[in-house]
């Protein structure tokens, strides 16, 4: 027997098919070859990859630098027995852990989904006796029956079939059912045109067929799939990246700064435990503590924020990455477009448009004229020709539309029929009418040999028989034309090609339609019936139209330098026509009047160096397989974008896996789907990706307006600790004062930051290079001046106040409250690092003011109530120390407002 993964089956007829698994086509295998084959081949079922358990994905929570450089202040200040650092320090590690497991807890079960996909029963021929089997149980070489409504239970090569058709949108992204056939294919022939295959876990929507099982478990479709999946590298976000770059480099300085402090209090003499407090102190004024736990708030609310725009976000990272997206590779069916059907023109000898989109009957047919640009209304009374075509498409139809709970439309039958119907509704035909003035006596049914469906109905002149059908199966039958006395079909047919072509061309969707009088005995119909004579009545042409939102939408987009690419398993033309309609744009940033595609054969012929290089100027991609799909993602990411790839089928998630973000359908879309993706859009809808892609940038910003802020605080602090071991002088504030003002302001002040809105023009900017660091040479700058001015204002007044003879600890909470103000007021001008404060709306941000009024409330309780001076070594003080901290803060706001505004000049300058 030949190896069933090495052979083309498609490419062979179905009698060596049988010859080469040996396998006899009627009896399928013997009983006793059943056992050797299954210990050959193994059971029909995927390898199971290991996944993250609960604790790992718990444990990966402190992967992180900043967790480090916190979990070392801890293990230090357990050193040095100071319990309360220790323990707040503590808590803050183990909240932001916390948060960011209850976030990823679900881990990724994709290849387990994959598993449960399988687990079904077939109906298998063995010895000649037809009997039902676990689907685990099927070798290479078993005879498998398929009837309507069955789950196919491997690849199959299918060798017998009556009107099979199977859907396999989930596996290659087609939205229409196949037709299935016996034929033999070409060895070139794609994945999605293979229609001799049926393939594992696809479902059969109509018909019957037998076919040989040649492969099974990982040998299958879905089992390379499988593989993909758990081969497709999961890259490091962005964001992630950038928080660890500046870990990375905070870790640094503090340990060298950290250094010098030990040293310099050595080289004076002091004692050990004075020499790691000194160091313990400098290091947790200068770690961030707030910013983890910051970090992650932030996310978690950007995850609400974009719930509330039809997102739900699986991966916190996955949040901001979508700010920093430069391509986003978006599925067409359902995403792009409405996923219904439409009518758009008709043709009756004149031409006619269709307005209105989807199921909803609201919409009109309009006469074309002849600039084609204008329109006028038609009285169906007096056009008869197109009276009949309507009629036709309405009564010669066994689908319906039905109201929907939100009082929308959904279609019960074949989406093609449903626009059929509406286009009718739309002049003005109603259904229950026509069929009663028409009652329907019998019907030959679509089969996929003759590409045609007819219907006899008893009318006022006999009976007559409605028939519609592809262009190829119905004017070869068609003698006369509708309307036109003495002229036949050899008359127009060259009008109705050009016409063809030119529906076509647009991505429509063509059926023509005929009649034919029968006598009015006759009442039933059959193919012979239909073999001449019929009357040419017209053409429709439909198409799945784009969403109105989803072309606002793309624009929105490529305006944000975020090129949009449509991969489809639609015909290239369809696609193609859709994409000009979306305005989608190529590499010089105008959409052209033909939109640059690529079918999946094409790709195919392409070396990975060549995919790189066309990449960039493709807008479409058609037909492709799950394996083209990755390397397109693979190929743009070679070229530096951060890529965004959408998906509802199984074939989806391996390149949703490798893509920077993954985005699943929630109505469409497999759990497989789901399960692999990092967000999962609930309306299917395009214009949500571009809303969250807007919620991404902002949160992206206020997680650098939050990193501005906190940053210069904590120089400020470790500044203060480093001048005051420098110079042999008084520390003017403890570690535990530190760790207080820290956390209360990251938590009061910082974390507003987060709610702030998004500022005008978001979507105008160009996306963030890949590389970009969060501190920019601007950001490093004021980093160190505000730093700077913190230190020398809080030494300022600390000193101050001990040359008025005060209390140490009386001077040492002036200092602090110094910091604190200082750092309130710097907040303000951290709202925009772009726009001056005045422009960003005084109250646009109230959880800002709620914060300042808390931190403020707290910090008056730290100076004045009993047990906090007595834990933090504070004392109660007059106004005047108040004022100061005041003037320093408001010198601080002052002068950041300055910078900015000459920044600003700068910009416009150059």
């Amino acid at each position: 027997m030949q190896k069933p993964q090495t052979e083309i089956w498609y490419h062979h007829p179905s009698h060596e098919v049988a010859e080469r698994i040996e396998s006899d086509p009627e009896r399928g295998l013997p009983l006793l070859e059943i056992a050797r084959r299954a210990d050959r081949y193994g059971r029909n079922e995927l390898t199971q990859q290991v996944g993250e358990t609960r604790l790992q994905i718990f444990l990966r929570q402190f992967r992180q630098p900043l967790v480090y450089i916190l979990l070392v202040a801890v293990a230090l200040t357990l050193v040095l027995r100071e319990w309360a650092d220790a323990s707040v320090i503590f808590a803050v590690v183990m909240v932001n852990a916390l948060i960011g497991f209850f976030q990823e807890a679900k881990a990724l079960k994709a290849i387990d989904v994959l598993s449960r996909a399988m687990d079904i029963e077939a109906t298998v021929v063995r010895g000649g006796e037809v009997m039902r089997i676990q689907a685990v149980d099927l070798v290479p070489g078993d005879l498998v029956q398929l009837q309507s409504g069955d789950r196919v239970p491997a690849d199959l090569r299918l060798i017998r079939e009556k009107d099979l058709e199977v859907d396999e949108s989930a596996l290659t992204g087609e939205s229409v059912p196949v037709e299935k056939s016996v034929d033999v294919l070409p060895r070139d022939t794609t994945l999605a045109e293979r229609t001799n295959m049926a393939f594992s876990t696809t479902l059969v929507t109509y018909g019957t067929g037998v076919g040989f099982v040649i492969a099974t478990g990982d040998r299958s479709e879905i089992g390379r799939i499988n593989d993909l999946i758990a081969s497709a590298d999961v890259l490091e976000t962005p964001l992630v990246r950038r928080i660890n770059e500046l870990s990375h480099m905070l870790l640094k300085v503090i340990l060298v700064l950290a250094a010098v402090v030990a040293i310099m209090i050595m080289l004076r003499g002091e004692p050990p435990v004075v020499v790691l407090l000194s160091a313990v102190a400098l290091a947790v004024g200068a770690i961030p503590e707030g910013l983890p736990a910051v970090v992650t708030a932030t996310l978690a609310l950007g995850v609400s924020r974009l719930a509330k725009r039809r997102a739900i976000v699986r991966k916190l990272p996955a949040v901001e990455t979508l700010g920093s997206t430069t391509v986003i590779c978006s599925d067409k069916t359902g995403t792009l477009t409405q996923n219904q059907m439409t009518v758009r023109e008709i043709f009756v000898g004149q031409r006619y448009e269709v307005t209105g989109t989807g199921y909803d009957p609201d919409g009109e047919v309009r006469r074309l004229l002849v600039n084609v640009e204008q329109s006028e209304s038609v009285d169906l009374a007096s056009s008869g020709p197109l009276l009949e075509v309507l009629r036709a498409g309405m009564l010669c139809n066994d689908s319906r539309l039905a109201k929907t709970e939100d009082n929308g439309w959904r279609v019960e039958g074949d989406p093609t029929e449903a626009a059929l119907l509406v286009s009718s509704a739309k002049a003005g035909l109603v259904r229950k009418e026509e069929q009663a003035a028409r009652p329907r006596l019998d019907a030959v049914p679509f089969e996929s040999q003759y590409q045609y469906m007819a219907t006899l109905h008893r009318c006022e002149y006999g009976n007559v028989v409605y028939m519609k059908g592809s262009v190829e199966s119905l004017l070869p039958r068609c003698t006369k034309v509708q309307g036109n006395d003495g002229l036949r079909m050899d008359d127009v047919k060259a009008t109705v090609s050009q016409q063809v072509d030119s529906m076509a061309s647009q991505g429509l969707r063509v059926l023509a339609f005929a009649m034919k009088v029968l006598p009015a005995e006759q009442t039933s119909v059959n193919h012979e019936d239909l073999t001449n004579d019929m009357v040419f009545l017209g053409l429709q042409g439909m198409i799945d139209p784009p969403r109105p939102e989803a072309i606002t939408a793309v624009r929105a987009c490529q305006d944000a330098g975020i090129r949009v690419k449509m991969i489809t398993g639609d015909h290239l033309g369809t696609a193609t026509a859709i994409a000009h309609q979306l305005g989608l744009q190529g590499r010089l940033g105008v959409a052209e009047e033909k939109v640059a595609g690529l079918t999946g054969a094409m790709l195919a012929a392409l070396t990975d160096r060549q995919l790189i290089d066309t990449v960039e100027d493709i807008a479409v991609f058609a037909r492709v397989t799950p394996q083209q799909k990755l390397r397109l993602v693979e190929a743009m990411q070679a070229r530096g974008h951060v890529v965004a790839m959408t998906g509802d089928g199984v074939n989806d998630a391996p390149a949703l896996r490798q893509a920077n973000i993954g985005v699943a359908m929630g109505i469409t879309g497999t759990e497989v789907t789901k399960e692999a993706a990092d967000m999962v859009l609930t309306d299917d809808n395009f214009a949500s990706i571009e809303a969250s892609v807007e919620e991404g940038r902002g949160i992206y910003d206020n997680l650098t307006k939050f990193i501005a802020w906190t940053l210069p605080t904590n120089l400020g602090e470790a500044g203060i600790i480093l001048v005051a071991a420098m110079l042999g002088w008084q520390m003017p504030i403890t570690p535990l004062q530190i760790l207080w003002v820290n956390m209360s302001t990251a938590v009061l002040l910082g974390a507003t930051l987060a709610m702030e809105p998004k500022e005008p023009g978001i979507m105008s900017r160009p996306p963030r290079p890949a590389d970009e660091p969060i501190l920019s040479k601007a950001l490093v700058w004021r980093t160190l001046w505000v730093g700077s001015l913190l230190v020398i204002t809080t030494y300022a007044v600390f000193a101050f106040k001990k040359s008025l003879g005060v209390d140490m600890n009386s001077a040492r909470t002036a200092a602090v409250n110094v910091i604190v103000i200082g750092q309130a007021f710097y907040l303000l001008s951290c709202r925009s690092l772009r726009h001056s404060f005045f422009r960003v709306g005084l109250f646009s941000n109230l959880w800002l003011w709620m914060g300042i009024a808390a931190m403020v409330g707290l910090q008056l309780v730290f100076t004045y109530m009993p047990l906090m001076n007595q834990i933090f070594e504070t004392a109660p003080t007059t106004w005047r120390p108040w004022a100061l901290a005041a003037a320093a803060g408001l010198l601080l706001f002052v002068l950041v407002e300055l910078d900015k505004l000459r920044k600003s000049f700068a910009d416009r300058s150059a």
